[in-house]
């Protein structure tokens, strides 16, 4: 296939990257590096099938890329939840605005097929657990949500109005190498500056779901070449985890695999329930049995990615990478 990967060089982009590489498709990666780093994608540099657009997807001009483009897999987003409760238009416009010039290029080009990372934040606090992907009323918390919630609307419509066949991912809390940001990198960034003690955002109680990049990028693909002929007009998917961790597990694995010993916790949360920060979704776990019933299901609980996931951090760090 040619594809168009946007948010290429980011974090599940460029693992998504080195899969579609390695099953011999063509890949266009357009991105703003404003999260996302080339050293990602270094690998692939020389690679006839390989090329990097550097752009902006908010005030982009120039889309003749995305001709004879069969799939566009579109990823990029602010993916900060946090700042969505101090700066809200950073996620209107990095990531609906965004979407939307992204749609409009695929309806002109007449790509047939829309693949969105959308999130688990789009449920708010749901009172069904494990959540299905039918799950009503979808009230996001957070300004994060409503955006990708917001992107998943405009996607439908598209569905709908102009025959792009649209497939929606609904990821929960995706970790692993790579990532520069997140409650692993948090902690062990803290960690690095001081070993006797670890701050926990919220009171430790908060309960989600944490599935490694490599079983999420497995997910998407998998999913997506089952569906693909069968679509309508739009499918959604929970991507996730069987199980869930309480934040203080995550911070003990953490401290296990940086060889630490007598770390006292402090906690520090913002509400009076002890989430995180405002908006922050206390718990969180996502019905996966659609995805099942489709052959797919994750190699690696949510203990175990977080534990290869500190280890991945935590060798690229050796390497004497930056913070």
């Amino acid at each position: 296939m040619r594809t168009v990967v946007t948010g290429g060089a980011g974090f599940i982009g460029s693992w998504l990257v080195d899969r579609l590489i390695k099953e011999g498709h063509e890949v266009i990666v357009v991105d703003n590096f404003s999260s996302g780093r080339v050293e990602n994608l270094n690998k692939h540099l020389s690679n006839p099938r390989f090329k990097i657009i550097k752009a902006d997807l908010k005030n982009l001009s120039d889309w003749s890329f995305m001709k004879n483009v069969e799939v566009v897999f579109h990823l990029a987003a602010n993916p900060e939840v946090r700042v969505s409760s101090i700066n809200p238009r950073v996620h209107f416009e990095e990531n609906v605005l965004a979407t939307f010039n992204v749609l409009e290029a695929s309806r002109l080009y007449d790509v047939p097929y829309f693949v969105f990372t959308s999130s688990s934040t789009v449920y708010g606090e749901a009172k069904v657990m494990p959540t299905p992907e039918d799950y009503h009323p979808l009230e996001p918390i957070s300004v994060y949500g409503a955006s990708k919630l917001a992107c998943e609307n405009f996607i439908i419509t598209y569905s709908k109005l102009y025959g792009i066949k649209g497939v929606i991912y609904r990821l929960a809390n995706i970790i692993g190498g790579r990532s520069t940001h997140g409650v692993i990198w948090d902690f062990i960034h803290k960690l690095k500056k001081n070993p006797y003690c670890l701050e926990i955002l919220g009171d430790g109680t908060q309960q989600k779901s944490y599935l490694h990049v490599s079983d999420c990028v497995e997910a998407m693909l998998y999913l997506f070449n089952k569906v693909k002929d069968l679509i309508k007009d739009y499918e959604v998917f929970n991507i996730g985890n069987d199980d869930w961790v309480r934040v203080i597990e995550i911070a003990d694995i953490v401290v296990e695999e940086m060889g630490l010993k007598d770390v006292k916790y402090t906690f520090k949360p913002m509400t009076p329930d002890g989430r995180g920060w405002p908006g922050d979704v206390k718990l969180m776990l996502l019905d996966i049995s659609k995805a099942k019933k489709y052959g797919w299901r994750p190699k690696l609980s949510s203990k175990k990615a977080i534990r290869r996931a500190a280890r991945e951090i935590l060798e690229y760090l050796s390497k004497g990478k930056q913070l």
